[in-house]
């Protein structure tokens, strides 16, 4: 397994409120995470960094090395970050109403964990495909599965932004939670800086250029958000998989 990742502030905001972190634990198990911040004065960029090196550094500390442990442990942890974080905003007037989005993938020798609340985003591209691997926790995403509004529609729709589902601003912070086995290709972990700004397609063929390492593809899918507007922060993480399992 190999791993890159960048973060850019875009071409609309004045600050980069995602935030990112790759980290080991005591067993050599991986974990990646992406969190895009919201709300507040500041609240935004402390509530990010908050998730992911909180999250990160308590990562650290553990030595499981099965997917049923971790399961358990992300969900605890994630709870924990919510308290610690609704706790912070209710000290601080301008960290009110302050939350985060989060993706994180643990990555075991055979399988990976994906966990996501809010819109932040898991694709795996494989086989010159990209299937998402998250579904999203926000209005226009309710909309569409109710069959009010089609994906089409949804990407431009003008509540795009309302999230049903973070870290902060509610008591109660659910992960999604799914395994998966590891196949030969790259996963992304991506924030909605990326995935409004560019389609799908248009990151697949980012992704398909072979002769492109990990680092200049995540420099490429930021240059072509910031291309398109670059309307928000943007944050990329990739890991590659030779379907060996994890080296």
């Amino acid at each position: 397994m190999k791993y890159s990742y960048l973060s850019d502030v875009g071409r609309a905001r004045s600050k980069n409120e995602d935030f990112v972190g790759f980290f080991k634990n005591q067993a050599g198990v991986a974990l990646a995470i992406v969190a895009d911040g919201l709300g507040g004065h500041q609240g935004g960029e402390v509530a990010s960094e908050m998730a992911v090196s909180n999250i990160g550094y308590e990562f650290e500390q553990t030595e499981f090395k099965m997917p049923n442990e971790a399961y358990t442990w992300l969900q605890k942890q994630a709870s924990a970050e919510n308290e610690q974080i609704l706790e912070s905003a209710n000290q601080n007037n301008e960290l009110m109403g302050m939350g985060t989005t989060l993706v994180c993938v643990i990555v075991f020798e055979k399988r990976f964990l994906i966990a996501n609340i809010g819109d932040s985003r898991c694709y795996l591209f494989s086989d010159g495909k990209l299937l998402q691997l998250t579904e999203d926790h926000s209005l226009v995403n309710e909309m569409v599965k109710n069959g009010q509004i089609s994906k089409e529609e949804a990407r431009n729709h003008p509540q795009k932004n309302i999230i049903t589902r973070t870290l902060g601003v509610s008591s109660e912070a659910k992960l999604d939670q799914t395994l998966t086995e590891i196949v030969p290709g790259e996963l992304l972990l991506c924030t909605d800086g990326l995935t409004n700004m560019v389609t799908d397609d248009g990151i697949a063929q980012i992704l398909g250029q072979k002769q492109l390492g990990l680092a200049e593809k995540c420099q490429a899918l930021i240059a072509a958000a910031n291309e398109a507007g670059g309307s928000d922060n943007i944050t990329a993480l990739l890991l590659s998989f030779d379907g060996e399992g994890v080296s």
